[in-house]
Parts: structure tokens; C-alpha cells; sequence
């Protein structure tokens, strides 16, 4: 349990170290900045941990992005869907999925292969996917 905790802690102070860097190195505009911040294999699954921030004036209802898996040998290992949930403007959130039977050493890259639900009132309709800004802090490849 106190692991537990201790990688939690570590993943949180990345998130506040990632923030930090974003705000610095990027102007993130009025866009959706998706990281790859952590993964971590738990029996045979592998839990993908990422820091989104939305750039956008107004909050994002819920976005739900279809995503894909590749192996490491870049053969598609799973296709799904990542509800990200309500993202409000200017503050960054963590959002961790579990990918069952794949382990993370598995992962070659992610690819955001598109927006399957963006409920954003107020904003144009493209906002979830219009200068989505993608990356990685891990050595899984992030791609859209």
C-alpha cells in the first residue's frame, strides 16, 4: 500500500512539474492539450495515466476520444474509447484508463484517432479536436 501512495505522489508532483513546463513552453491558445504523463503494469493491464488541459475559455462537458493501441511492433493491439470526462478551462486534471490483457511494456504508441463525443456548449464544435496539442512524458509515442 505505501508504494501505492508513493507512485501517486510521484505522479502527482509530474502532473505539477508538466503544468509548470506546459504553461512555460507552450502557448497552449485556445486548444486541448492531451500528455501521456504515466503508465504503470498492474497484473497484466497496464494503467495510462494522462494530464489534460484545456485552453479553451469554457469548460468541455465531456470529451470521449476513440483511441488505439499499437504494440510494439506497431501492429494495432486494441482499439477503444477514453471518456475524459468534464475538463474545465485553465485547470489541469489527470485521467487514468485501464487497458486489460495489455501490459504497458507491450505499448509502442498511442494514436487519438479521433473525436467520438465532444459536448462543449459555447465553443465550436471542432474544439476537442481543432489544435489538439499531444504528447508524452513516457517512451510510448503519443500520435493524432
Amino acid at each position: 500500500m505505501r508504494k501505492f501512495f508513493s507512485l501517486l505522489g510521484y505522479a502527482v508532483l509530474s502532473a505539477i512539474v508538466a503544468t509548470s513546463a506546459l504553461a512555460e513552453d507552450t502557448e497552449l491558445g485556445e486548444a486541448l492539450s492531451i500528455e501521456l504523463n504515466a503508465v504503470e503494469t498492474r497484473e497484466g493491464s497496464c494503467l495510462l495515466s494522462f494530464l489534460v488541459i484545456n485552453g479553451h475559455p469554457q469548460p468541455i462537458e465531456k470529451a470521449v476520444f476513440e483511441t488505439v493501441l499499437f504494440d510494439t511492433d506497431g501492429q494495432v493491439a486494441q482499439l477503444t474509447l477514453f471518456d475524459y470526462g468534464q475538463i474545465p478551462p485553465a485547470r489541469p486534471r489527470i485521467r487514468q484508463f485501464m487497458v486489460s490483457g495489455l501490459a504497458c511494456d507491450a505499448v509502442g504508441s498511442v494514436l487519438i484517432n479521433g473525436v467520438n463525443t465532444c459536448d462543449a456548449p459555447g465553443l465550436e464544435p471542432d474544439a476537442c479536436e481543432s489544435g489538439l496539442v499531444l504528447s508524452s512524458r513516457t517512451d510510448i509515442e503519443v500520435m493524432g
